[in-house]
């Protein structure tokens, strides 16, 4: 059984920057892409940033998204946060188990973020 487990959200003020961070753990034998998606309140969910299982970092605006494969983990770097960040904020991995060769898609439980001041 596989599990995605995010961290690192929490209340920050405008123009403050946060590092989120996201662990996969379980019987992983193959990690496809991840990505972080949020959902704000009202508002349907919609994808932050994605990256492929071959990349290791990729600057998307204020958002920058990694991964290292060597410790199946996924991290966000948002910086310049803005009262719109606010929402929860979820990890998105396709994940192939070692017992079964079909690739299947796993969210994290979520992490909220807050800006405010």
């Amino acid at each position: 059984q596989v599990q995605l487990v995010e961290s690192g959200g929490g209340l920050v003020q405008p123009g403050g920057s946060l590092r989120l961070s996201c662990t996969a753990s379980g019987s992983i034998y193959l990690i496809g892409v991840m990505a972080w998606y949020r959902q704000a309140p009202g508002k349907e969910r919609e994808m932050v940033a994605s990256i492929t299982s071959r990349d290791e970092r990729a600057v998307r605006g204020r958002f920058t998204i990694s991964r290292d494969n060597t410790k199946s983990a996924l991290y966000l770097q948002i910086d310049s946060l803005k009262p719109e960040d606010t929402a929860v904020y979820y990890c998105n991995a396709d994940i192939k188990e070692r017992r079964y060769s079909t690739y299947q898609v796993y969210w994290g439980q979520g992490t909220p973020v807050t800006v405010s001041s």
